[in-house]
């Protein structure tokens, strides 16, 4: 593997690596991406059942790394065969949202602590949002909702139990990104 080279006397953070199953989870780690201005590589659209530590290395192999770099699984819980195969890879974070990545979206605006399925997900994001919720877009006043109640949703998904439903832990992946832009 090809190594980056260290600036002198300038601190480098470390590339996300981020491997994640759809287009919603896609946009929104690009959002993050724009908003942190950190090195986050998405992998995106790659099934639950390919992934694997090996897929994990092919996948990064030739391209600029470096010791500190961090991977993270970013998938929805609601397929307990998914998550299994996920759970295999010790060298990966997973960051998982129960049923969907539209809960964590649903925590800026409600503390959801009943089971809920991913189309009342979006319909409840639909009527809070004022219009159409679509997978794989993130509209205007929805970007403006994750990134105003950011750290409501946080302290929404901590109080929830990870894999259950609902769940998500993906406030475990912005402390990341907020800790790397403070320099810790």
């Amino acid at each position: 593997m090809s190594k980056r080279n260290k600036p002198r006397g300038k601190k480098i953070n470390p590339t996300y690596w981020v491997f994640c199953e759809g287009k919603t989870e896609e946009a929104y780690i690009s959002f993050l991406k724009s908003k942190y201005r950190l090195p986050i590589e998405i992998v995106s659209k790659v099934a639950g059942s390919s992934v694997s530590s090996n897929f994990i290395k092919k996948t990064k192999q030739g391209k600029p790394t470096d010791p500190k770099d961090k991977d993270f699984l970013f998938y929805d819980g609601d397929i307990s065969e998914i998550i299994d195969q996920l759970k295999k890879i010790d060298s990966a974070k997973m960051i998982i949202s129960n049923p969907s990545i539209e809960l964590w979206f649903l925590y800026h605006y409600k503390n959801q602590k009943a089971f809920i399925t991913v189309d009342d997900c979006m319909r409840d994001l639909s009527n809070r949002n004022k219009n159409r919720y679509k997978k794989g877009l993130i509209d205007k006043k929805l970007t403006e909702k994750l990134d105003s109640e950011c750290k409501r949703a946080c302290e929404r998904a901590k109080e929830s139990i990870l894999f259950d439903n609902p769940s998500s832990n993906v406030f475990s992946f912005i402390e990341e990104l907020e800790n790397a832009k403070k320099g810790k």
